[in-house]
Formats: C-alpha cells, sequence, structure tokens
C-alpha cells in the first residue's frame, strides 16, 4: 500500500508498515506521537504499538535505538557511543552555565513557578538566567499566578525533555537523589 485515500483504519501488510513507519521516524527531526503515526499510516493503533515495540527490540543493540521521547517515537543514538559521534562532529553545543542548570532544575522539579520563587531558592536575581532559558526554548511560560501583579509561571518544554533524552517529567531522577549526594559532598569536605 503506497497511498492512503481514506481516513478509515485500512489493513496494513506489517512489512510495509514497518518500511512506511522506519522511513518517517528516520527523517522526522522530532518525536512522533503514536497518534499521528496512525493517522499518517492508516495502520491500527495495534498494528503501530506492535511494529514500534519490535522495533525497540530490533534497535536496542544496534548503532541506533528507537526511543519514546517528550511523548513521541525517535531514532536516536545509543548513549555508550556519544563520545564517538562528539570526536566526529565535535559539537558546539552551547553549554548551560551552573546558574541556568540550577534554575532549569528549579522549574523542572517545581514547575509552574515564577522568578521570584526561583530567586528565593537561589537567592540571587535569576533575570538574565530565565531570559537565556526562555531564548533556547527549554522554559515556557505557563499562565500567570492568581495574586497580586499577576507574576508569569514557567515550566520546561518539549525541547526540555528532548535535551536532556527523557519522556516525561516522571522521569527525572527524585530529588532526594540529589539532597543524600549533596550531604555526602559536604561531610567529605
Amino acid at each position: 500500500m503506497t497511498e492512503v485515500t481514506n481516513q478509515k483504519q485500512l489493513v496494513w501488510d506489517i512489512a510495509e508498515l514497518r518500511r512506511v513507519l522506519q522511513c518517517l521516524l528516520f527523517v522526522s527531526a522530532e518525536p512522533i506521537a503514536t497518534d499521528k503515526l496512525v493517522a499518517l499510516t492508516g495502520a491500527t493503533k495495534k498494528q503501530v504499538n506492535d511494529v514500534l515495540t519490535d522495533f525497540q527490540k530490533h534497535y536496542e543493540r544496534g548503532g541506533f535505538i528507537l526511543r519514546q521521547i517528550g511523548g513521541g517515537w525517535q531514532f536516536a543514538t545509543p548513549p555508550d557511543l556519544n563520545c564517538y559521534i562528539e570526536q566526529l562532529y565535535r559539537p558546539k553545543v552551547a553549554q548551560l552555565s551552573r546558574a541556568a542548570l540550577e534554575t532549569l532544575s528549579i522549574i523542572a522539579y517545581k514547575q509552574s513557578v515564577t522568578r521570584q520563587d526561583i530567586e528565593n531558592i537561589r537567592q540571587v536575581n535569576s533575570d538574565g538566567v530565565v531570559l537565556t532559558l526562555l531564548n533556547k526554548n527549554l522554559i515556557c511560560e505557563v499562565g500567570r499566578r492568581e495574586t497580586l501583579g499577576r507574576p508569569i509561571l514557567y515550566g520546561t518544554t518539549e525541547l526540555f525533555l528532548s535535551f536532556f533524552g527523557i519522556n516525561s517529567l516522571d522521569d527525572l531522577p527524585p530529588l532526594e537523589e540529589f539532597i543524600v549526594n549533596e550531604d555526602a559532598e559536604a561531610e567529605s569536605r
């Protein structure tokens, strides 16, 4: 089957569905949701999920993997091979400063937060850091707090999930891990 002519679910030859899904996942620069793959192919959700699960198992030890990220599916490189990719490309990815990482972690774990909330935790002005994170599209405005002045509330974006290679905020490590590590580090000084 090469063309979907109507919206009703079509019965697919699984080999052809595998080819089409591989193609779509390969060319997409962003994760693709299962529902979108269903809509694009006309296959059933079960058929698409079965093929994606097979792909995940098939590619898990290869030179690239299929992973769920940001609520969708995307081919990616395995983390243990990153050192080779870095040697090849020597990426000029803008690093995040310590202040940006601190601010981003506050927003990720406490969302939705205001600049004042961030400053109360960090004990320094965070205007510049928040602006940097907004410009990098790692955070966004998610609303306004219903208090005097109606300050802007910030939360993380889909790009944040992709940047850190996680599927959802539930995949963040427990905050307790950081507190224990910080306490152990302080004791060793």
